[in-house]
């Protein structure tokens, strides 16, 4: 995977660092007649865990293709894509950002879904809440004196965050404890970092290293919220749609969406 970047500089997860080392190795030789192209890709934070499969075998299949990744919050990207941010695709992590650039004229054709992510809420292993009892009524524990979330005004999952706690009943007495991240990623940062001692996060975090490994989880049931209809499109700007499309068109198929579950998705009906 080449040049993942993150749109929240100096926020970074230990493991955007191993990625980083990663993309110095030397890229293997492309096969002689093959011509370079290159895609880039405004991705949500919570698709972190996933790219590295889901470009690896999209570069794998498409000899000469070189995929670049910038992380944030897709909120952020929508305002970046509407001033001339040089993209030629988004993977948001909900419908509404891409459904506003197709309306805004800023697209190629029509947004895709590609996944529906799941929300949870995570604690550190020591934690004495008990979550599987309690559920998000645990958040009241006074032992948890702050709770992390993405900003619900950009984040996707910061937005299903308050609409979970609104179904519980706990909406007003828990955001007192909020910290807010810039996406769901900065998010998980200020748990990792001590600053929280609960967190909203995407499954697809919250079930990855180095989160699963410190701290344990609970997969919030989707009746709490709407569904995190997570989605893309491609840019009106994009500088080779064909390559794009071909992106589109892997991440869509059976090895694409086999690698999003692994990762804690659930592919679209149909």
């Amino acid at each position: 995977m080449r040049n993942i970047e993150d749109n929240n500089p100096g926020m970074k997860f230990h493991w955007l660092a191993i990625l980083a080392l990663a993309a110095t190795r030397p890229a293997p030789p492309s096969p002689a007649g093959a011509a370079s192209r290159t895609l880039t890709v405004a991705a949500a934070a919570n698709l972190e865990p996933a790219l590295q499969e889901l470009v690896g075998g999209f570069e794998a299949a498409h000899p000469g293709a070189k995929v670049q990744i910038t992380l944030g919050a897709s909120g952020r990207f929508f305002a970046q894509i509407q001033q001339g941010a040089p993209f030629d695709l988004l993977l948001a992590a909900d419908a509404r950002y891409p459904a506003r650039l197709v309306e805004a004229g800023l697209s190629s054709g029509p947004a895709f879904l590609y996944a529906l992510g799941r929300l949870a809420i995570w604690v550190p292993a020591g934690s004495r809440v008990d979550l599987e009892t309690s559920g998000l009524r645990a958040l009241l524990d006074p032992s948890i004196r702050k709770v992390a979330v993405g900003n619900p005004a950009v984040s996707p999952y910061g937005a299903a965050a308050e609409e979970a706690l609104r179904s519980a009943g706990v909406l007003e007495a828990v955001r007192e404890k909020f910290v807010l991240g810039q996406s769901a990623a900065q998010a998980a940062q200020f748990a990792l970092g001590g600053g929280a001692q609960a967190a909203f996060l995407p499954l697809s975090l919250a079930a990855g290293p180095p989160l699963s490994t410190l701290g344990r989880y609970l997969i919030l049931p989707p009746s709490s919220h709407r569904p995190v209809a997570q989605t893309g499109v491609i840019l009106k700007g994009a500088r080779d749609p064909d390559l794009a499309r071909a992106f589109v068109a892997w991440l869509l198929g059976p090895g694409g969406r086999a690698i999003l579950s692994r990762h804690g998705y659930e592919s679209p009906p149909g």
